[in-house]
C-alpha cells in the first residue's frame, strides 16, 4: 500500500488541470499519465483520476467537507483501520465514524496517514437513553469526550463534530453551548447533528449562536427525496443533509438491491443498484455516507481482506463521477414508494417504533 495518500489542494488543481488538457487537445491521455509527467512534485503516488471529482461543501470556517464519506459502523478497530486505507486508495477521505472501538481503528490508520489525508467527522456519545441525565452533566460529557477523543486520534482538531439524539431539548442545548465554544476554540471545524427531526431542530434553533451545518439521518430510494419532508424542513433553516443508509438500514434492504428500476438504471451504466443508489443521493444534492460493502447488519459490519471491501469502496467513489442518471431516472427513482422508513431512525424523540420490539422497530431483532 503506497505510504502516501494525498488529499492536498495541489494534487487536486493539478488534476483538474490535467482533466482541461486532455478535453482541450484531444489527447487521450489520461490525468495519472499527465501528472507523472510533472516532475518530482508529484513523486509520491497519485489519488485515482475521478478522486479529484468528488465534490466539497464550504461550511464556513475554512472547512470544506467531501460529500462522499466512508461509514465505519459496526467495524472492529482492526476492519475499520482496514476500511479507511482502501477508502484513501480508492480517492474517499472523509471518514465518518462513532467515538470508541471505530475511532480506534481510525487512529492507528492515522499513524501512517498524514493528518490532511483525512477529513475527520465523528460524533457525541447518544444520551438518549439516560433520560434522568441534567443539562449540566450531559455538558460535562461533551467536555470529557472532546478531549479524550482528540487524544486518542493524536489530533489537536477534528474536521467535523456531529450532536447526537435526545428527547430532552435542556440537555440538546446545553451540550450544543459546549460544542460551540470548541469551536471557537478550534479544536473542532463545523457542528452537525444527527437524526434529528423538526422538532428537535427547534429546540436547538432556539438558543443556537451557531446553526448546524447539516443532519444526518437515513435517506434511501423509497422514501422519497424529500425524506417525509424533513430535508426542505431543514433546507429552509440552512441546514444541509448528510444521508446514511443509502442501500437501507439497519441492514441492507433487498427491495433496494433487488429493484427493478435500480437494475435497470444500472444495468445502463454498468454498474450495480448500491451505485445507483448512492448516485441518487448524491445527484440530489446530499452528501452521502456510504458503508464499504453490503455486509452489514444491526451494530455490525465488515471490511475483508479478500478484496471484497477495496472493491465495494471504489464503486462508490465511482458513484460520485463515473455516470449521471437523467432526469426521468431521477424522477422514476424518486417515485418508489418502498422500502420506506423514517429519516431519525435511531431518535427515539423521532421514531415511535424505536424500542417497540414491533415490525417497524429498527432494533428488532428477529
Amino acid at each position: 500500500m503506497a505510504m502516501m495518500h494525498l488529499r492536498g489542494l495541489a494534487t487536486i488543481a493539478l488534476a483538474r488541470i490535467a482533466s482541461g488538457l486532455t478535453q482541450a487537445s484531444g489527447l487521450t491521455l489520461d490525468r495519472r499519465t499527465l501528472l507523472r509527467g510533472s516532475g518530482a512534485a508529484l513523486a509520491a503516488p497519485l489519488l485515482p483520476a475521478h478522486a479529484a471529482s468528488i465534490p466539497t461543501w464550504d461550511l464556513g470556517g475554512g472547512v470544506a467537507m467531501p460529500t462522499l464519506a466512508l461509514n465505519t459502523v459496526g467495524l472492529t478497530a482492526e476492519a475499520t483501520e482496514r476500511a479507511v486505507k482502501f477508502a484513501v486508495d480508492a480517492g474517499i477521505s472523509h471518514v465518518d465514524f462513532h467515538p470508541g472501538i471505530e475511532r480506534d481503528g481510525v487512529a492507528r490508520a492515522l499513524k501512517s496517514l498524514p493528518r490532511d489525508a483525512l477529513f475527520l467527522t465523528t460524533k457525541v456519545r447518544s444520551p438518549q437513553n439516560n433520560l434522568a441525565l441534567t443539562p449540566t452533566d450531559a455538558a460535562d460529557l461533551v467536555k470529557r469526550q472532546l478531549e479524550e477523543d482528540r487524544k486518542i486520534l493524536g489530533v489537536e482538531k477534528v474536521d467535523m463534530w456531529m450532536l447526537r439524539e435526545t428527547p430532552n431539548c435542556d440537555v440538546i442545548q446545553a451540550q450544543w453551548r459546549v460544542l460551540e465554544d470548541a469551536q471557537r476554540a478550534g479544536v473542532v471545524g463545523a457542528l452537525g447533528v444527527v437524526n434529528y427531526c423538526e422538532k428537535q431542530l427547534d429546540c436547538l434553533l432556539l438558543s443556537a449562536r451557531v446553526k448546524p451545518a447539516l443532519d444526518y439521518y437515513c435517506l434511501h430510494p423509497g422514501m422519497g427525496r424529500d425524506a417525509h419532508g424533513l430535508r426542505s424542513y431543514a433546507a429552509k433553516r440552512g441546514v444541509k443533509t448528510f444521508a446514511y443508509g443509502a442501500i437501507g438500514e439497519p441492514g441492507p434492504a433487498p427491495e433496494i438491491l433487488e429493484n427493478d428500476v435500480l437494475r435497470k438504471i444500472g444495468a445502463k451504466y454498468g454498474v450495480q443498484p448500491a451505485q445507483v443508489a448512492v448516485r441518487w443521493n448524491l445527484q440530489n444534492g446530499n452528501a452521502v455516507s456510504a458503508r464499504p460493502t453490503a455486509e452489514f447488519g444491526l451494530g455490525v459490519s465488515a471490511c475483508r481482506k479478500d478484496g471484497s471491501c477495496a472493491s465495494g469502496l471504489r464503486d462508490r467513489a465511482f458513484a460520485v463521477a463515473g455516470f449521471t442518471l437523467t432526469k426521468q431516472e431521477m424522477r422514476e427513482i424518486d417515485a418508489l414508494a418502498a422500502p420506506d422508513a423514517v429519516p431519525c431512525l435511531f431518535s427515539k424523540a423521532c421514531n415511535p417504533d424505536l424500542g417497540t420490539g414491533n415490525a417497524a422497530d429498527p432494533l428488532r431483532k428477529t
